[in-house]
Formats: C-alpha cells, structure tokens, sequence
C-alpha cells in the first residue's frame, strides 16, 4: 500500500514500488521526494514511513527490508541509499542469491531535525536521533546521538551542535 499525503509532491520521474507482501509506503504531509528516487520492497516485510516536511533529494535508493521510519522536518541530500536488510551468505554450496535473507537489527530509525549529506548509507540497525549531522559520504550503523554531528568511514562524531 501507498499512501501519499495530498501537500506531499512526489516527482513523476520516482520509482515507489508497491509492495506484494503487504507493507505500507507513507509520505506525509508538505514532503518531497525528488526525481530519481527508488523506493523498493526488498528482503523483508518492512515499512517506509516519512514523516511531515521531508525533503528527499535526486538519486536516494530505500530497500525497505526491515522497515525504515523518518521522523518531522529531515533533509536527505542526493544519492543517499538505506539498507535495513542483510543478504544471508554463510552456506558455500548454494549462490548468496538463493540463501535469502539475514534477520534484521530492527530496521532504520531517523528521528526529527536530521540532516543527512549527500552518498550517505545506513544500514540496518542504524539509529539517528534527533537533530544530529551526518557528513557526506558516511557510512551508518548502531545509534548517533541527539544533535551530534558526525562523519566519515569508520564514522566518528566529530562534534555537536550547540
């Protein structure tokens, strides 16, 4: 299911599949997804829920795998992709394709007031609390701290906002 607020404007040059196994896609209210942006059901049953004022630039890639959950008032720079979903790779005797999915680490939680640069990824598990930086180019897992700024790979925070 999709369910897109009336003042959201969601480029016609998106890709938001709908999902066969019954997860919802929500885009609330004043948000904006960009051209180019590629919403995709894959490897779980996850949601993607966008809260109001969003804005989600060109080139953004969401797997919704385990769920992914935007908060209020989050800026998403171009080419970001989220990745709430692990492939399952252990076996040698069957291709990684065919081994599935790994079980997820709850999926991907950005709260209010985020800023995310631009060839972002985060990954399952990731937690980004509320009013925190992430640099360009960063790669994300585990939980970010309220208002922390942060960056780099491996990330680290590299101060806060004040």
């Amino acid at each position: 299911m999709i369910d897109v607020a009336p003042s959201a404007v969601v480029s016609a040059l998106a890709d938001i599949e709908d999902s066969v196994r019954g997860s919802r896609i929500v885009i609330g209210e004043r948000s904006v997804v960009d051209a180019f942006v590629k919403v995709k059901p894959a490897g779980g049953t996850g949601d993607m829920v966008v809260g109001a004022d969003v804005v989600i630039n060109s080139g953004c890639v969401f797997y919704t795998g385990n769920g992914i959950v935007i908060g209020d008032s989050v800026a998403i720079a171009a080419n970001c992709t989220f990745a709430p979903v692990n492939h399952e790779y252990r076996s040698r005797d069957r291709l990684i394709r065919s081994q599935g999915f790994r079980p997820g680490k709850g999926g991907i939680v950005i709260e209010d007031d985020v800023w995310i640069g631009a060839n972002c990824v985060l990954l399952d598990g990731a937690c980004v609390r509320r009013g925190a930086v992430i640099a360009a180019g960063s790669v994300v897992r585990g939980e970010l701290q309220a208002y922390g700024v942060y960056g780099g790979n491996p990330l680290r925070q590299l101060g806060s906002r004040s």
